[in-house]
């Protein structure tokens, strides 16, 4: 079969795969990033801030299903395209799409319906209440966007087209950027709309990207075939999507069960802790969305060479998506340790709101090796079909080894404000010991996997 998944070197694969991945995810974090610029600035931009804060879980939430939903296609149409059985992987893109259509459904009614409780159970400030209505239920109502994105991304990495599902992220993130100050601000005889403006260009540029790497899927993705055979719903499909998908999603959702607990236990303590842990988490995304970048060129690098019983692929895959995902976090802890300050000042912050947010983003990032080491794995486990696995990873890092810590540590700031820094080390704490768990379980999981493939190579 000639098909560079099966042929190039495992670490040239994974660059040559990788930068594109990366490149796209960074730029994504980018504009969310430019988002957050343009909206703090805007007339009552902290509490605007404070809004799309109190909005962001959804949104995760949004990305975790769509993203976990994609992440079980891709592994499954890898899988298949290494077993050479072009059937099954392009019943694997069909029943993707139709889980899509089911999932923007779910968030439509969410958004028409359940976008007031969920927003009240955050804040009693009506004003806050209501730009963080309007912002997610625009999001939500227009959640097609995002969620296919998020499905056809994977489909076309899986097939190895990375460059094209770069094309389509970077496109969504353009548009983004443009509207954005003529949405919020008014220009070019737009009316000024705030927080509604932000979500509107950020909507706008998410239909793009989806469009995009639909043109692409259908044009160049020759190694599935489309139709709606492939999109009617196929029950042991849809089972084998979400038996690697499901502790994606579940994984990926913990990272907005983290953020709404982090935003009740420290709106708790203080607003403006609110406030800058918000704007510190848009700042590492940009970070941590290249370790993303790096840890979905691992999947299906290392599910195509399982599917081929490639044994020493597996490993070269293992050994290089851990090294390259740790190089892109350490250098990201240099990067932001040196730019915190700068970075905080362009947010339009009051002086101990932006002290607060320099103070998350030195202290937080001291993990990101760490959390390289974790995320790594994650890609790992995956693509060896061990989704539960990677979501132990996850239980720990987002769930179990933050939340409890995070409320212990917050009674230690109260009323002393300048002992802030205290709940930052939750963070490192939680990513130091889950990278341990991690290493220990990759031990035994690769071990079982790769004998695996050695008995299926008779």
């Amino acid at each position: 079969m000639d098909n560079k998944m099966a042929t190039t070197p495992v670490n040239r694969l994974m660059i040559k795969m990788g930068l594109p991945i990366i490149l796209s995810m960074m730029l994504q974090a980018l504009y969310n990033i430019v988002d957050s610029a343009f909206v703090s600035n805007m007339e009552g931009g902290e509490s605007a801030i404070n809004a799309l804060t109190l909005a962001f879980p959804v949104q995760m939430l949004m990305v975790a299903i769509g993203i976990g939903t994609g992440v079980g296609v891709n592994v499954m149409l890898a899988r298949s395209l290494g077993e050479n059985d072009r059937e099954k992987a392009s019943k694997a893109a069909g029943n993707g799409i139709f889980l899509g259509i089911v999932i923007t459904a779910v968030f439509m009614l969410f958004g028409v319906l359940g976008v007031p409780a969920y927003i009240g159970t955050q804040t009693s400030d009506a004003a806050i209440h209501e730009m963080a209505v309007a912002y997610l239920r625009l999001c939500c109502i227009c959640s097609v966007g995002i969620v296919f994105f998020s499905i056809f991304e994977k489909v076309l990495q899986a097939a190895g087209l990375t460059v094209q599902s770069t094309i389509a992220q970077i496109s969504g993130a353009i548009i983004n950027i443009i509207l954005d100050p003529i949405m919020i601000y008014g220009l070019l005889g737009c009316p000024a709309m705030g927080v509604q403006g932000a979500a509107l260009a950020t909507v706008i540029g998410q239909v793009v990207s989806f469009l995009t790497a639909l043109v692409f899927h259908i044009k160049k993705n020759k190694c599935v075939d489309n139709g709606l055979r492939y999109i009617r719903p196929d029950k042991t499909m849809i089972k084998l999507i979400y038996k690697i998908g499901l502790p994606a999603i579940i994984a990926q959702a913990l990272m907005s069960v983290m953020t709404y607990g982090i935003n009740l236990i420290l709106g708790a303590v203080d607003a403006s802790l609110v406030t800058a842990y918000g704007l510190y988490y848009k700042i590492q995304q940009f970070i941590l969305f290249a370790a993303f970048g790096m840890r979905d060129t691992i999947t299906p690098v290392i599910s195509f060479a399982y599917g081929m019983g490639d044994n020493q692929r597996v490993k070269s895959g293992v050994r290089y998506g851990v090294i390259y995902t740790s190089v892109i976090m350490l250098s990201g802890t240099l990067l932001l340790e040196i730019v915190a300050e700068p970075l905080s000042v362009a947010f339009g912050l009051s002086g101990g709101t932006q002290t607060l947010c320099v103070s998350a983003t030195r202290m937080i990032s001291v993990g990101f090796f760490f959390a390289g080491i974790s995320l790594s794995m994650q890609g790992v486990f995956q693509a060896l079909g061990k989704g539960l696995s990677s979501l132990v990873i996850s239980v720990l890092r987002q769930f179990v080894l933050v939340l409890p810590v995070a409320w212990g540590l917050s009674r230690l700031i109260v009323p002393d404000l300048s002992n802030a820094w205290l709940v930052w080390l939750t963070f490192p704490f939680a990513e130091i010991v889950t990278a341990i768990v991690a290493v220990l379980m990759l031990k035994v999981t690769s071990n079982n996997s790769l004998q695996k493939v050695r008995n299926n190579n008779g």
